[in-house]
């Protein structure tokens, strides 16, 4: 596996079991994906050191946590060494989504335009208080806008040209 930009999967919080089990805090949208069995990722140690790359042989979903074996590793001493460890994959194997649907660091950074083609800022932070998104947009002046991630107000996001074109609705400003 390439070591370019890694996208983080799960952190190792502890053992399970003493036949070499781990539990991981998921930290990704797609648990189901990347702890299928056969599937391959990265262990990153905490502090400077190398990389151990690793196939799934099983996972199972336990208390908002996966439950996961990794094949080779076939008892609790083979694992305890692993905590704290965060699993990654290379930045090209993420999951491709549907269309409207974006992944928050490639909507971090764009410049937000009226329709009227008015500059209004750029996009800093992601929310995701309830029903839709939110999206923070910092404005020249230092002020943010709050803008709702709904259709009635994103007309068009292009990230390969890093512009996200809106439409004011009311008392938005």
């Amino acid at each position: 596996m390439s070591e370019g930009r890694l996208l983080n999967v799960g952190k190792i919080v502890n053992t399970h079991g003493i036949k070499g089990e781990l539990k991981v805090w998921p930290q990704t949208d797609f648990p189901e994906v990347r702890f299928k069995a056969g599937n391959r990722l990265m262990m990153i140690p905490p502090e400077a050191g190398n990389p151990v790359t690793v196939e799934i042989v099983s996972a199972r979903e336990q208390k908002k946590m996966y439950v996961v074996k990794i094949k080779g590793f076939d008892n609790i001493n083979d694992v305890e060494k692993y905590k704290g460890w965060e699993l990654k994959v290379p930045e090209e194997d993420r999951v491709p989504l549907e269309e409207g649907e974006y992944y928050v660091r490639d909507i971090v950074g764009c410049e937000v335009f009226t329709e009227e083609g008015e500059l209004l800022g750029t996009v800093t932070d992601t929310l995701s208080p309830g029903a839709n998104d939110i999206w923070v947009v910092k404005m020249p002046k230092g002020k943010e806008l709050l803008l709702p991630v709904i259709d009635d107000v994103v007309l068009d996001v292009d990230i390969a040209a890093r512009k996200i074109k809106v439409h004011l609705m009311e008392g938005l400003l």
